[in-house]
């Protein structure tokens, strides 16, 4: 598979969380997490980069998402189109920002909704970005726990999810160091 595999971990019934170092917009799945805000503006970061990448209609369909359902509450995941990416969607998981409080079950609770998101649209594989860890600036150690441990448990509460393959997706740098840390 694309990408620097840093970690494979497997799970039963042929289920996979892998660690890379790749560019989240050239990775070889059936979709992606945004890592989002509540408005899914897409300002800097990781979601101006997807919506620059998916074009207008990721963009629209967004703020349609907004205007009907409201500020999409931290925690939550909600899937839009991937435009012009070649993805069958993109997941817009609400990571927490840091000083909101409970960061850590905020940004599990982000991560399984967009596991989850991606079972009901049966799609076999994703791959997420650093949530949270950037302008939400939840420190590296808490969300490398919380990525790791939203894993696990999605895989011991799911085992047989269509979801077959998670992938972390990370550039070389703090926030993979913590999350080396983490896996040894």
């Amino acid at each position: 598979m694309a990408g620097t595999v840093i970690k494979r971990i497997e799970y039963p019934e042929n289920r996979e969380f892998v660690v890379v170092v790749h560019d989240l917009l050239a990775e070889p799945v059936d979709c992606i997490v945004n890592a989002a805000n509540g408005m899914l503006a897409h300002g800097g970061g990781v979601a101006a980069a997807i919506a620059n990448k998916a074009g207008r209609r990721l963009v629209e369909e967004g703020d349609e998402i907004v205007r009907r359902q409201g500020i999409i509450p931290v925690g939550s995941a909600v899937v839009t189109t991937a435009g012009d990416l070649p993805f069958k969607g993109v997941i817009h998981a609400v990571g927490p920002r840091m000083g909101e409080g409970d960061e850590e079950g905020n940004l599990m609770r982000a991560l399984m909704s967009a596991f989850s998101r991606a079972h009901e649209n049966g799609w076999f594989s994703l791959s997420f970005p650093g949530i949270s860890s950037g302008i939400f600036s939840v420190p590296h150690y808490i969300c490398a726990r919380s990525y790791i441990n939203a894993v696990n448990d999605y895989y011991k509460e799911y085992p047989r999810s269509s979801l077959a393959t998670i992938r972390l997706c990370l550039m070389e740098g703090p926030l993979l160091n913590e999350v080396r840390k983490h896996l040894d």
